[in-house]
């Protein structure tokens, strides 16, 4: 029989994603639906989070945050388990400046090259987050691509994500006890799951003649606020998640710490 811990400290780390854009329910994103499950498997247990997502932040910036906030370095060491969110804002700051000035050729190149330099970005974060805790249990979540709906025939985009998660996962698996939780088809495709449905976006983006992308047209996207044609996509800012689309993530992990929830019992 195993007995349930008294307390479980749960340490969230990343980006906006971890912080919870576009959560209409100001409800703190996954760490506030996450935490809400682990309460409701747990009735004795008292479960702590602590939420160091910061908006915007690439994996360079998290890194220095870490070694330079002795708060967050205490409470990684007391966590039982922790939560990351990394990589779409490096993945960003490529595509924006590649995607819109390089042919084909030279974009897959150029994420290539970015690629490298990531995997070495996200080893050493790992490495400084493993040097405060060696044995809780790491989930990362995958990256997505915002705008698939309303580009589904540009490639780059949905190549470069791959890449990324691809890195991600790879490199994560040689820190210790880590677990990579894929949220990549259900927020990038939204409702549009089946192949049908998807075929069907591809034909009205060939219409448009949307096999090309312009960043007028991606900020078009992101600052028509009030609607989006993914329903898992916040209106506000069409980018980041709204309180369903963190469901869906929040589903995602728990279903990967249902697999390894040696965590939550004592010893």
């Amino acid at each position: 029989m195993r007995v349930p811990k008294t307390t479980l400290r749960l340490v969230a780390i990343g980006d906006s994603l971890t912080y919870g854009v576009g959560d209409q329910a100001n409800d703190g994103g996954y760490v506030g639906q996450i935490k809400a499950r682990l309460q409701q498997h747990l009735p004795k247990t008292k479960v702590i989070t602590s939420n160091y997502g910061v908006s915007g932040d690439r994996s360079d910036q998290i890194l220095k945050r870490l070694q330079n906030q002795s708060q967050m370095q205490v409470d990684l060491r007391k966590a039982d388990v922790i939560v990351m969110t990394v990589g779409g804002n490096d993945l960003l700051q490529t595509l924006e400046k590649e995607l819109l000035t390089n042919s084909p050729k030279n974009l897959q190149q150029a994420l290539e090259r970015a690629g490298n330099t990531y995997q070495q970005k996200l080893t050493t974060l790992l490495q400084a987050v493993r040097q405060e805790n060696s044995h809780a249990p790491l989930f990362l979540f995958s990256i997505y691509d915002p705008v698939y709906v309303y580009f589904p025939e540009v490639h780059a985009i949905t190549d470069g994500v791959t890449k990324w998660n691809q890195i991600s996962e790879t490199t994560m698996q040689k820190f210790g006890p880590s677990y990579f939780v894929n949220i990549n088809r259900q927020l990038s495709y939204g409702q549009y799951q089946s192949v049908a449905s998807r075929e069907k976006l591809a034909q009205q983006a060939a219409k448009a003649n949307r096999a090309s992308i312009s960043q007028a047209e991606v900020l078009k996207v992101m600052s028509g606020q009030g609607k989006n044609l993914n329903r898992y996509i916040s209106t506000k800012d069409n980018f980041h998640p709204n309180h369903a689309g963190y469901g869906l993530m929040t589903t995602a992990l728990w279903r990967q710490m249902q697999a390894h929830d040696s965590f939550m019992y004592q010893k």
